[in-house]
């Protein structure tokens, strides 16, 4: 990722960045003025944001001729460590780039609301839930994030299964995955547990298959019951699917990004729970797969009651600091940079599906036709609907059941009381 003139922020008692060359030369100023609006983000620096970056830039100039936009692309392994940073000596940029879900509900003491802003923008976008707090709007959608199971249409043809036909039952799956295993070298599922991240894709991507719907609908709204025999289910299929040896190899030492992928998009694994935008997505697969052979498929069922749906929020989007000068014109360049034009842009060349529904996709081929028909029927991520503490301690209980040195009811146990403290 390029870094154009990486800004540093100064932590209490002068803490020092390593990494990426962001402690080099002097700390600037925090901020813009009347004149300037700062953006942070991670996309900016990236080629394949270079054309979606300028229209966002043209549209805005277009409304305020007199106001310079700089961009700072920040490293994102860093990136929420130097927001906070920002965030707690009250100077930073006036915009800022956050994913959709407890990033940005963590800090949205520090962000304007949006709503009276962005109500033109209402209709045509979609993903507004995973910005917002409180019945307040604190970040405009650029992309959809979702998490689609992904299978290889060569290896269900080379195991004698039919491509068009994925499973529907998670005994289906497993049974398909025994027959993929044994007719072909390929394993069932590439999982990339090294950082804890795999049981995030895991929980969304198969979450819908085992909860009902009211179980699913009282999730996302906070409501969760961590003892349910359903939610139980789910993290029980986790470390089945280990037991079973439908893994990959060395799943906990195995990085998500993007080494699982690459297992995947090598056609060493039969399926994968992926990306709809960014990375580990339908473009990215298709450097290695052939379009025609990448397929999409909805959560196996292993539940009465359950209704299958492809899992998305909102993936990224921009907010407004609530130190900038004028909230006004700082919200109008966050809706410069989720104009059509932009958004169009950003689907071209990276491969991202859009907070814009209305951009046409139909060149982008199947995989791209099944995601975007599930988009009207589909739900919350059941992860995101969860906090920071929650999750970081789901990742480690994660790594944790896969080697077994944690029980379900322990890890299930240990979540509630970390829920329920959120």
């Amino acid at each position: 990722m390029k870094n154009r003139a990486l800004w540093t922020v100064v932590l209490a008692a002068g803490l020092t960045v390593a990494g990426c060359g962001s402690a080099a030369g002097p700390a600037p100023s925090s901020g813009g003025d009347g004149n300037t609006l700062v953006v942070w983000d991670w996309k900016s620096g990236d080629d394949d944001a270079a054309a979606y970056i300028e229209a966002a830039k043209a549209d805005f100039a277009d409304k305020h001729p007199e106001v310079e936009v700089e961009f700072v692309a920040q490293p994102f392994d860093q990136y929420y460590t130097l927001l906070g940073a920002a965030i707690q000596s009250g100077k930073g940029p006036d915009v800022m780039l956050f994913n959709g879900g407890g990033q940005l509900r963590d800090r949205v003491d520090s962000l304007v609301p949006l709503d009276s802003y962005v109500a033109e923008d209402r209709e045509r976008l979609v993903g507004w839930n995973a910005f917002t707090e409180g019945g307040r709007t604190y970040a405009a959608p650029v992309t959809l994030q979702g998490h689609p199971i992904y299978y290889n249409r060569n290896l269900y043809e080379q195991a004698g299964l039919d491509p068009d036909s994925p499973p529907t039952t998670w005994t289906e799956f497993v049974d398909g995955c025994a027959t993929i295993m044994d007719r072909t070298d390929a394993t069932c599922i590439a999982l990339g547990n090294k950082e804890g991240i795999g049981i995030e894709f895991f929980l969304s991507g198969l979450g819908s298959g085992v909860l009902t719907d009211q179980e699913y609908d009282d999730w996302i709204v906070g409501k969760r019951n961590w003892t349910s025999p359903n939610v139980k289910r789910i993290f029980e299929m986790w470390t089945e699917t280990e037991r079973a040896g439908l893994n990959n190899e060395g799943a906990n030492s195995t990085a998500m990004f993007n080494d699982a992928f690459a297992i995947f998009s090598s056609g060493e694994a039969a399926h994968v729970i992926g990306l709809m935008s960014d990375v580990g997505h339908w473009q990215d697969f298709g450097e290695f797969l052939a379009p025609a052979d990448i397929g999409v498929m909805r959560a196996p069922v292993s539940t009465t009651g359950a209704t299958p749906s492809l899992p998305y929020d909102g993936g990224i989007g921009y907010a407004v600091a609530r130190w900038t000068a004028d909230p006004e014109v700082a919200a109008d360049l966050v809706r410069s940079l989720t104009s059509k034009d932009a958004l169009e842009a950003f689907y071209a060349d990276a491969g991202a599906i859009a907070a814009d529904t209305a951009i046409d996709v139909s060149d982008a081929g199947p995989a791209v036709a099944d995601i975007v028909s599930g988009l009207e029927t589909g739900e919350p991520a059941l992860h995101v609907a969860l906090s920071v503490e929650t999750l970081d301690l789901m990742r480690r209980l994660s790594q944790q059941l896969l080697s077994g040195s944690v029980t379900v009811d322990d890890a299930l146990s240990q979540l509630a009381t970390a829920d329920q403290g959120s």
